[in-house]
């Protein structure tokens, strides 16, 4: 296992990088850091990668400068984490569909099918395709030794994904496929994806191993679904209606072979603290808390390999570093911590270890005050807050917003989940009261339309870099907000409370 420490590599190698156009000296410092953790020098910061090991210490670097104390293992910046993966891997791994009339259509592994790769995985199957809609227990009929193909429903009062793989296991299948849903417009679906690989703790058991689970993108589907004589789209668009669904059988077999690699790594959460100035607050920190992590080197679009991560998450771990280096050593009263943590992609990993595993310089908090999913790409009027009304911290941030003239709104999209996918939700689990932000927009605006341009085309892409054009007086805003709400927090009198009617107070909270 390597030694995580600090590299002068890094300062040597970045020295040379541009700022870009900035509004002022906070923004300017910002931008820089932005651009030196999303650089191709960093590799895309995949967990457990070189690159990730070189973000990490420029990091620790400058928690250090900015006079925070090293809240990490025995006394270090780094709280080290052990893992293990396992992964689909392209070479070795082919899929296609046969008819029964001839012929082999190849499909391409990661571009229109995955799998969901586990420990287990069965290394083939080759079985006869059959549709059966939303895959309820009352559906699953002849699917014996068959590849249960099934809408891959994500909305509200339609069967999920663990009930789809029951309902098959159940009734004999040897796969169950997955179609995009492509009615589930607040998250369209998404082609190539970076990887399939899976990842856990090293002292995690896995789980004993399903069927093979497949996703298929919608193009591809209707393609097999009209060479059988049925109508693939209308299917689709009944789907989206949530109208009953028909069963019938896509007259070709599935053919499947699976390679997977399995590794051990580890990779590092980032702990600093600034210490509190009031004694009687000292066993109340706040953490604030950004993931490190990206996806490193996948698939290619457009040619380019790197997804660099620069807005998801390298540009909130650099409003981190630049909240601390603009304290430069002053605290607040209550202690708080800063946490750029990594396996956040892979399954909020290092946020759950910290969590879990608090140490004694970053103890369990009061409260978290998480930066992911933003991105400047317009004006900041509406500002999203997860768990606004879970806590009183949501009084907080509305007392903050008002006056800056930001409305302060709930998730309206919570089929989506968001509230669950960030590093705020291991705390949260754990009693403590957090909330998270997105810029928030109305429906048909042009907030909306660049939302939606982000998503389709550089959330989890290479093209998320240096190169997405950003509202820096967005931004700006978005500093001042949330930099007044970590010192209404961090010198409050009293920590937040949940809220007596919150859906997510734990028990004994």
């Amino acid at each position: 296992m390597r030694k995580l420490g600090m590299s002068a590599l890094v300062a040597a190698t970045l020295a040379g990088c541009s700022t870009g156009p900035v509004l002022d000296a906070r923004t300017a410092l910002w931008w820089q850091t932005t651009q030196d953790l999303s650089s191709d020098v960093m590799e895309g910061r995949d967990t457990g990668s070189p690159g990730y090991d070189r973000a990490a210490d420029l990091v620790a670097a400058q928690f250090m400068s900015a006079g925070l104390t090293p809240a990490g293992d025995d006394g270090g910046w780094m709280q080290i984490i052990a893992f293990k993966d396992v992964e689909v891997t392209a070479e070795g791994t082919s899929l296609a569909v046969v008819p029964d009339d001839g012929g082999r259509r190849p499909l391409r592994f990661l571009h229109e099918v995955s799998v969901g790769p586990q420990w287990g995985l069965a290394s083939s199957f080759d079985a006869p395709m059959v549709w059966r809609g939303w895959c309820r227990p009352l559906d699953m009929t002849d699917v014996s030794g068959k590849v249960v193909v099934c809408l891959g429903a994500r909305r509200e009062g339609q069967t999920t994904g663990g009930e789809r793989l029951r309902a098959a296991t159940q009734a004999g299948a040897v796969a169950v496929v997955n179609v995009d849903d492509m009615s589930f417009t607040v998250e369209p679906p998404r082609w190539p994806l970076a990887y399939a690989r899976s990842v856990i703790l090293a002292e995690t058991v896995p789980g004993a191993p399903t069927i093979p689970v497949l996703r298929l993108a919608a193009p591809t589907f209707e393609t097999l679904a009209d060479a059988a004589g049925q109508d693939g789209a209308g299917v689709l668009a009944a789907a989206g209606r949530n109208e009953a669904l028909p069963s019938f059988d896509l007259k070709a077999r599935l053919q499947a072979t699976f390679a997977t690699r399995e590794r051990a790594y580890a990779s590092a959460n980032v702990l600093g603290v600034l210490p509190g100035t009031d004694p009687a607050l000292a066993d109340q920190p706040v953490l604030l808390i950004a993931h490190l992590d990206g996806y490193g080197y996948g698939t290619p679009v457009n040619g380019d390999d790197l997804y660099n991560g620069t807005f998801d998450d390298a540009a909130y771990v650099a409003t981190l570093t630049t909240l601390a280096q603009e304290r430069a050593g002053r605290g607040w009263r209550r202690p708080v911590i800063f946490a750029a943590v990594t396996g956040e992609e892979k399954g909020l990993w290092g946020s759950r270890w910290l969590a879990e595993h608090p140490t004694p310089g970053a103890p369990m908090p009061v409260a978290v005050l998480n930066l992911d999913q933003l991105r400047p790409l317009y004006p900041l009027t509406i500002l999203t807050t997860l768990a606004l009304d879970d806590s009183t911290l949501g009084q907080t941030v509305r007392d903050i917003a008002g006056p800056m003239g930001i409305e302060v709104r709930p998730d309206r999209e919570p089929e989506r989940g968001l509230i669950r996918r960030s590093d705020h939700w291991p705390f949260m689990q754990r009693g403590v009261p957090a909330v998270s932000f997105l810029f928030g927009f109305d429906y048909g605006t042009p907030a909306h339309d660049a939302y939606l341009d982000w998503y389709r085309r550089r959330y989890h892409a290479p093209q998320d870099d240096v190169t997405t054009p950003i509202d820096f007086q967005a931004q700006a805003d978005f500093h001042d907000f949330w930099f007044a709400l970590v010192d209404a927090v961090a010198d409050a009198d009293e920590p937040p409370q949940w809220l007596p009617d919150s859906p997510n107070r734990p028990r004994g909270n």
